[in-house]
């Protein structure tokens, strides 16, 4: 497959749908993730245990991919990030607040799979949206 067609399951089926089964397709087996939250994941099964991580936080989540460039081995993304907060992230209780806040994200391909993906949300818009916009205020995202 293509590192357009990987990157947009990426985001389709395991984000959006929260298909973790096609990550053995998509990704590799030592695949390096650093998510929008700030954690780090090595590994098929540690991905899709982050993904559950936000699917049990925000049931509806879902990943609009805004723009998208590949060039060769390397993709980014462009990306808007919604959901509503109904369960913990970290330590947020949750909120019953809507979310909407943008974020980028970088791919390496290697082999026709998605070796690495690093990932910057912007987490400032996540937190003012969750009520944690005062100064000092640092709740834990992971």
């Amino acid at each position: 497959m293509d590192p357009a067609g990987l990157i947009e399951r990426f985001y389709r089926d395991m984000w959006n749908e929260f298909d973790v089964s096609v990550l053995s397709e998509i990704a590799a087996g030592d695949v390096v993730f650093r998510g929008s939250l700030g954690e780090e994941t090595i590994g098929r099964g540690a991905l899709a245990s982050y993904v559950r991580t936000v699917q049990s936080a925000f049931p509806d989540f879902s990943n609009e991919v805004v723009e998208l460039v590949v060039d060769g081995s390397r993709g980014f993304a462009r990306l808007r990030y919604r959901g509503t907060h109904l369960g913990d992230l970290g330590t947020i209780s949750p909120t019953g607040r809507k979310i909407s806040y943008d974020g980028a994200a970088l791919f390496h391909i290697e082999e026709s799979q998605i070796a690495s993906v690093w990932v910057l949300g912007d987490r400032l818009a996540l937190l003012q949206q969750l009520g944690h916009d005062h100064p000092g205020d640092n709740p834990s995202l992971s």
